[in-house]
């Protein structure tokens, strides 16, 4: 079996796909060293709330600087972390599965002490991978060489990570040069996030685009079987660095 890369910028408490991402890779290489974009997902997502879907935004500072990279963006407000933690317990104490998370999502938000965006993200996105059971390598696109063009960027990355596959997000399909990675050897995939199951979510309608938080508090130890990274898909394991 070859080795699967994806690349993907950095985002906060992101939603169970992103998660699936990672999970159905060998290595998950954070694209950090590229332009910060705004009202994006890099520092913000969203949580289930009785009055319906409610943001968590970290502060950052980039006002009159728009150029900055993801890993330069500094945190503005050092009190997010405190806010955001009270903000999801206010809304999910109620939670099936909120006494047995609670003190560790109570630590990870109160003890964080990075004050640049991408650690941030970092810390967030390995405790969860943890708490799943990922054990898929997370690494930073600047631990590498970068090279010049969208798709040459992702290609090459993949060459020096030693991948012989790459798992896109299905946005890929607008934007990939997919000819670059047949020429380069690599096997381009496409991530699917059609077919997720529902599961019993507070205040309805239902909603799938939501922090990952919020599966794991309302579903707790059976997160994975809402999840695709332990499905093995046409009788396929893709899932190689999760544990058996």
């Amino acid at each position: 079996m070859g080795k699967r890369v994806a690349i993907v910028q950095s985002s906060y408490i992101p939603w169970k796909g992103y998660f699936d991402l990672i999970g159905l890779v060998d290595e998950f290489i954070l694209l950090d060293d590229v332009q910060f974009t705004r009202r994006d997902w890099r520092n913000r997502n969203r949580i289930k709330t009785r009055d319906g879907l409610k943001w968590l935004t970290i502060p950052v500072a980039n006002k009159g600087n728009y150029r900055q990279k993801i890993n330069e963006m500094a945190i503005a407000d050092p009190g997010w972390a405190g806010r955001h933690w009270e903000t999801i317990r206010h809304h999910y104490g109620r939670a099936r599965y909120f006494k047995e998370y609670r003190g560790w999502l109570e630590e990870l938000f109160l003890k964080t002490e990075e004050r640049l965006l991408s650690r941030v993200n970092h810390r967030f996105i390995t405790a969860i991978c943890q708490v799943l059971g990922v054990r898929t390598r997370v690494s930073f696109s600047m631990d590498y060489r970068l090279a010049e063009g969208a798709t040459e960027r992702l290609v090459d990355l993949c060459l020096q990570a030693g991948a012989s596959e790459y798992l896109s997000g299905p946005s890929g399909r607008d934007y990939l040069d997919e000819e670059l990675f047949a020429k380069s050897g690599l096997k381009l995939q496409y991530m699917d996030y059609s077919g997720y199951p529902e599961y019993e979510q507070p205040f309805p309608p239902f909603e799938h685009k939501v922090s990952i938080i919020d599966l794991i508090l309302n579903t707790g130890p059976a997160a994975g079987e809402y999840m695709k990274f332990s499905a093995p898909p046409e009788g396929e394991r893709l899932v190689r660095g999760v544990p058996e």
